[in-house]
Order: structure tokens, then C-alpha cells, then sequence
């Protein structure tokens, strides 16, 4: 064979393979839910095949001798290439079908979000009608010392110390509880993990949706225990309910991660990318001494098999 020469046409064809590969890495990035090695595996495997093949059909159809062996085996490339890129066609087209859904897939991530957004707001709600209705609970025991001493006493109260103060003490015993010096800086890191989120969700950031729907029910969940047992703290006398927030998610994991069949759009793209990759082959010119199809229906001499 003469020596193949790296154009334009080949070049086409490069960008044919990875384009379809890097589709390929993200439809199985959605199918395993963001397994990113298994997916640059499946990617890599399915471009380097296919982008092998189309190369090599290119590579037998300039051949300048062994013409009947060389046809035969461009036939065989070619059909080998067919049979590859309908089987590719599979998880080359899942984020074409996933991303057909991604309104409905957004709107319920983003409803999640809105959920968790409103966890701090109900827990504040919860310390501070908690901090409320025991400084309440302690200015009346107080008021009360003379007719109910005993409840005085069992609240933790000492006689001959200034009640005010007592009261402050408490207070601030229960809200340095309720609110630990770590929940703020807490608070700050969660709303911008949940900002961020957000923003890959409405920017439908292929990798990073898949992330923030893996994760979302497990950071809400453990800032919710987090937050439940800052609430199982009790003042002394105080009568309360650990903080209850329910959580209730839209799981859209079975769209990520279920098997379809191609839909339009994918089809289209997927046979324009083939017909890049074969670009090549079908440009390149047999060899002027080519003898035409001929050669494979008839015993021909050495000589004229070489030709």
C-alpha cells in the first residue's frame, strides 16, 4: 500500500470520533450516575473502535496491489464499522433522550433545593420560640419564688443571686446550645453548596447535575440530623420537642440512570458524526491500476491480482 498522508478529510474524521465519544462519556456518566472512570472507559473503547475502522477502510481503499485481498477486507472494515455503530448508537443517544427531559428533571431538582433552603429558616423559627417561651417559663418562676419555691429550686435557681442575672445565665447557657458557636459558619457553607448546586441544575451542567442529584438527599438529610440534635439539648425544668423538619424528595434518578431507545435528534447527530468519521474514505481515490470489482468474480494470474 502507498503511504497514507494525514489531511483535511482525516482530520474531519478525528473530530467525528471524539465528539461521539465525548457524547458516549456523557450518556454513561448519566447511566451509571457519575461513575467518571467506567465512563472515559466506555468512551475511549467506543471511539478508538470505530475511529480505528474508519481509518483503516481508508487506509485498504488506496492500496496499489493485492487488490482482491484488499477489497475483500475493506468490505469486511465497512461491515464490521456498521455493525459497531449500531450498537454505539445506544449509549451514544441517552443524553440526547435524558436531556429531552430536562425541564421536568430541573423543576423537581430545584424543588428539592428550595426545600432544603427552607431547612435553617425552620430551625431558627424552632430555637427561637424554644428561647422564647423558656426565658417566659423562667421570668414567671421568678415572679412566683414566694408562692412556688419549689419550683424556684427546680429550676436551678439559688436564693441570695440576683434573678436577672440567673435568668441571663440561663438564656445564654440555652441559646449557646441551641446555636453552637460552629452553626453559623455551618449555615454559610450549606447555603453555598446549595447555591451552587442550583446553578448547575439551571445551567444543566451535564457532570454536575449528576453530582448534586447523588448527593442532595444525603447533605440534607445529615444537616438535618445535625441540626436535630443541637435540639435534643435540655434546659433544666424545660419542657420541649426535638426539632422535626420533614424532608420529602422528588427522586429523578431512574431518568439518569434507565435505558432508552434513540430518539430523533440523537439519530440525526449520531449518522452526521458516521458520515464524518467516513469522510475520509469517501474522498480518498483508488489507485489509477484499481481493476474494478471484477477482480473478486473471476480466477485471475498472479500477476493480475497484484494489478
Amino acid at each position: 500500500m502507498s503511504q497514507s498522508k494525514f489531511s483535511l478529510a482525516d482530520l474531519l474524521t478525528v473530530l467525528g470520533t471524539l465528539v461521539f465519544g465525548f457524547f458516549c462519556f456523557l450518556s454513561v456518566n448519566f447511566l451509571t450516575l457519575g461513575d467518571t472512570t467506567l465512563s472515559i472507559i466506555w468512551a475511549v473503547l467506543i471511539s478508538f473502535i470505530l475511529g480505528g475502522l474508519a481509518f483503516g477502510v481508508k487506509l485498504v481503499k488506496r492500496t496499489s496491489r493485492n487488490f482482491k485481498t484488499f477489497i475483500i477486507w475493506e468490505w469486511v472494515l465497512i461491515f464490521l464499522f456498521v455493525v459497531v455503530a449500531f450498537f454505539a448508537i445506544f449509549p451514544f443517544s441517552h443524553y440526547f433522550v435524558v436531556t429531552a427531559q430536562k425541564e421536568n428533571i430541573q423543576n423537581k431538582v430545584v424543588s428539592n433545593i428550595t426545600q432544603a433552603e427552607g431547612l435553617f429558616i425552620a430551625y431558627e423559627s424552632y430555637a427561637d420560640n424554644r428561647l422564647n417561651i423558656y426565658k417566659s417559663r423562667l421570668n414567671s418562676i421568678v415572679a412566683a419564688k414566694r408562692v412556688n419555691p419549689e419550683e424556684y429550686k427546680n429550676f436551678g435557681f439559688v436564693e441570695g443571686t440576683d434573678d436577672n442575672t440567673q435568668v441571663e445565665n440561663k438564656m445564654f447557657s440555652l441559646k449557646a446550645q441551641l446555636y453552637p458557636s460552629n452553626y453559623s459558619e455551618m449555615k454559610q457553607i450549606d447555603s453555598v453548596w446549595l447555591s451552587d448546586a442550583k446553578d448547575k441544575v439551571t445551567s444543566w451542567s451535564p457532570t454536575g447535575i449528576v453530582k448534586v442529584v447523588n448527593t442532595l438527599k444525603i447533605e440534607i438529610s445529615s444537616w438535618n440530623e445535625q441540626l436535630k440534635s443541637y435540639s435534643s439539648f435540655r434546659a433544666k425544668g424545660e419542657t420541649a420537642t426535638d426539632f422535626d423538619f420533614q424532608l420529602s424528595f422528588d427522586d429523578v434518578s431512574g431518568i439518569f440512570n434507565m435505558k432508552t431507545i434513540p430518539n430523533t435528534l440523537a439519530l440525526i447527530i449520531g449518522i452526521a458524526l458516521y458520515l464524518l468519521m467516513f469522510l475520509s474514505y469517501f474522498i480518498t481515490k483508488r489507485h489509477p491500476r484499481y481493476p474494478g470489482l471484477k477482480v473478486i468474480f473471476r480466477m485471475g494470474s498472479h500477476k493480475e491480482n497484484e494489478l
